[in-house]
């Protein structure tokens, strides 16, 4: 497979802490064009795998390919710039401020302006914030989010502050989305609209990479799955294929998940 089909490799991941090793010679690759999930027991190294992408903790051996290139030494902001975005299991918005001004602080690494810009050209500094204004309210009506935009973060429910974040990465034209939890702490119906946003980002060619524990989203979202098990991984394949694997089911699933499985067969043959 050529470089230009697999948007993210990681190659020979190692992360260690001290004594402790969080993620052990990792590989995998993100093709693209696909959804690949990274599931496994909490510990596993999911979040750690998905710091070491994004710079937020650099990786102690192997290395990031994005798109081909090398990004291990890159700062997190190039990442970014490059085209890797992603929202956090912790929710990291600005609480106080309105959904439109979180959006488009989230677009300021693509553009020009800073104080000094503002004062010596304040035309195009206008300019500028027009546009994004503009690109917030396109993104906001594409995810369902603009009759909330003067809404202070703080004042909206868990799954609509998801929602927001999603819509603060879009706002950097991401050609990669990293989802870390993204179903965490939604109610069922808050989990549908939200994975109907995911499906409807996807399907703009934007690829995405999710950590996620709710099964039903990994089985129903996923085109491939990658296991890790203390910070090992055990297995990697289609959704069908980790559904069957037994060490999967035996370090993750568990029985329960297999008998649920069979049941479901059962009705549906």
């Amino acid at each position: 497979m050529s470089n230009e089909q697999i948007i993210l490799e990681a190659k020979h991941l190692t992360k260690r802490y001290f004594g402790l090793v969080a993620v052990n010679d990792l590989n995998f690759q993100v093709k693209k064009g696909r959804i690949h999930a990274l599931i496994g027991p909490n510990g596993a190294g999911k979040t750690t795998t998905v710091n070491m992408i994004t710079g937020d903790d650099p990786q102690t051996e192997g290395e990031v390919l994005f798109c081909g290139q090398p990004i291990s030494k890159m700062p997190i902001y190039s990442r970014a710039q490059l085209g890797i975005g992603r929202t956090f299991q912790n929710i990291k918005l600005f609480s106080t401020m309105t959904v439109m001004e979180n959006l488009m602080i989230g677009a300021q690494s693509k553009t020009n302006q800073n104080i000094l810009s503002w004062l010596v050209n304040f035309k195009k500094a206008n300019d500028e914030e027009k546009a994004l204004k503009e690109k917030a309210e396109e993104i906001l009506n594409f995810i369902g989010m603009y009759k909330y935009k003067d809404e202070a973060v703080n004042n909206l429910a868990y799954g609509r502050q998801k929602m927001t974040e999603l819509g603060r990465t879009l706002m950097t034209d991401p050609k990669l989305i990293l989802l870390d939890e993204p179903a965490a702490g939604l109610n069922p119906s808050e989990r549908k609209e939200f994975i109907d946003i995911i499906q409807k980002v996807y399907e703009k060619d934007v690829d995405m990479f999710l950590i996620e524990h709710n099964m039903d989203v990994v089985m129903n979202l996923s085109h491939d799955i990658t296991v890790l098990n203390f910070g090992c991984k055990i297995a990697e394949g289609s959704p069908k294929e980790i559904q069957q694997n037994e060490e999967v089911i035996t370090a993750y699933l568990g029985e329960g998940y297999r008998q649920k499985m069979a049941k479901e067969a059962g009705t549906n043959a």
